[in-house]
């Protein structure tokens, strides 16, 4: 009860522990017999953030914010809204346009989000977003990685999200998947669809590099490949920036340009990432790069890291 989610989905630990870097292992937060990595009195307890570099007080939640970096919503197990600046309690359900948490049991107004603590300096670029725990597979910015039935991992379209066992559907967190009824349900009664997983693919930019599915290649200033968040994007000369397709790139005024004068802002670009060899198990089966293939006593493959 009360367990600690590990980044990736699928480890978790006790309550006033938390998990290693690597999520492999549990270690006693401070407060509960000793002092982890150097926070001191700062945090009694911690709950560690997806990107495994942000962390939480106890009883709150991660929630992505509108910049792409973590922050924290004073509830346990709370739902992220979805304008990343609110979050609403446990097993209710974000009304934006009304600016309400509804239940079956009553509505009370959205929660407001503050900054979560860093375990350590930031990287210089934030990479926005997810990677799967095969190595190899990208899903989005706030979307959750689970598991397809044909061991290939797909987006589920939902910050910390649960995925169903069927490998086709994932639910809200805080709910459970009801297969039978086709519906993700709560503790409070309230129901809604199971949400479909699209599948995890990449956009190969060389035999080395790709960007999430759905991304166009640009080349950065320093040469290497960048991912413009946007299908069939237009790289801007400045190898930065980048437009939607039918606009062109205007430096002066830092914003995308479109032919009958609409104008929006360009996007910045994020390092492509690299693409990893596998470990061939068999013809259907393999293991990401650096892992082993072990067979189970089911006579199916695992992969020992």
């Amino acid at each position: 009860p009360q367990g600690v989610p590990c980044a990736g989905g699928h480890r978790c630990c006790p309550r006033g522990s938390q998990c290693s870097a690597d999520g492999e292992s549990c270690i006693a937060s401070p407060g509960t017999g000793g002092v982890a990595h150097g926070w001191g009195d700062m945090a009694p307890r911690a709950v560690p953030c997806p990107d495994g570099q942000s962390e939480c007080p106890d009883d709150a939640t991660c929630c992505m914010t509108a910049s792409g970096t973590w922050g924290c919503c004073p509830m346990p197990e709370a739902s992220c809204c979805a304008d990343k600046v609110h979050c609403c309690p446990h097993a209710t359900v974000c009304d934006l346009a009304h600016e309400r948490c509804l239940s079956p049991t009553g509505d009370v107004p959205l929660g407001t989000k503050f900054p979560a603590w860093k375990r350590k300096p930031p990287a210089a670029v934030t990479l926005r977003q997810v990677l799967c725990p095969d190595g190899r597979s990208v899903c989005p910015d706030g979307a959750t990685c689970c598991q397809l039935p044909s061991a290939q991992y797909g987006c589920c379209p939902l910050q910390n999200a649960v995925c169903c066992s069927d490998g086709q559907h994932c639910c809200p967190q805080g709910t459970t998947c009801d297969l039978e009824r086709s519906t993700c349900t709560s503790s409070g009664g309230w129901a809604r669809p199971l949400a479909s997983l699209p599948k995890a693919r990449d956009v190969k930019c060389d035999e080395k590099t790709s960007c999430p599915d759905g991304n166009t290649c640009c080349r950065l200033s320093s040469g290497a490949w960048g991912c413009c968040p946007m299908e069939e994007a237009v790289c801007c000369p400045d190898h930065v920036h980048c437009c939607p397709q039918g606009y062109t790139c205007d430096p002066e005024s830092s914003s995308c340009l479109q032919e009958g004068g609409g104008r929006r802002p360009w996007l910045q670009k994020t390092p492509a990432l690299a693409r990893v060899g596998d470990v061939r198990c068999d013809d259907k089966t393999s293991c990401p790069d650096g892992n082993t293939c072990c067979q189970l006593s089911l006579g199916t493959w695992a992969c020992c890291p």
